[in-house]
C-alpha cells in the first residue's frame, strides 16, 4: 500500500542509532539510511553478501523486497525478524536494529 499524498511517508526508525528518517516511495531502507548521512553496514547492495543482515523489531509485515530471494537463509525466513536492508522496501513503519559500519562512523 502506497501512502496517499495526504498521509505522512512511511519512517524507519533505526533502533540502536536513535533516528528515525522518511522513507520515500521505492526507496530501500538502506538508501534511506543514506540519504540521511548515516552509513550502515554494507556490501553489495544487492542481498547476496549478507553484511547488512539485521532483526527487524517492528513493522515486519509493511516489508518487501526488491529480489525474489533475499540472502536469508532458509531458517531466518522461517523465524521472522530478519531483513537486509539493501534489497528491503517498506510501505509502512518499519523499525530495525542496524549499527553504522565501522569503517564509516565518526570517532
Amino acid at each position: 500500500m502506497t501512502p496517499s499524498p495526504t498521509s505522512p511517508a512511511p519512517v524507519l526508525t533505526l533502533t540502536a542509532l536513535g533516528r528515525c528518517v522518511p522513507l520515500a516511495p521505492g526507496q530501500s531502507l538502506l538508501e534511506a539510511a543514506r540519504a540521511a548521512g548515516l552509513r550502515l553496514r554494507s556490501a553489495c547492495r544487492n542481498g547476496t553478501c549478507r553484511a547488512c543482515l539485521c532483526r527487524v523489531t517492528a513493522g515486519e509485515a509493511h516489508l518487501r523486497y526488491r529480489v525474489d530471494w533475499p540472502g536469508l537463509s532458509p531458517e531466518e525466513r522461517a523465524e521472522g525478524g530478519w531483513t537486509l536492508p539493501c534489497v528491503a522496501l517498506a510501505d509502512g513503519d518499519v523499525a530495525i536494529d542496524a549499527t553504522l559500519d565501522p569503517r564509516t562512523a565518526p570517532r
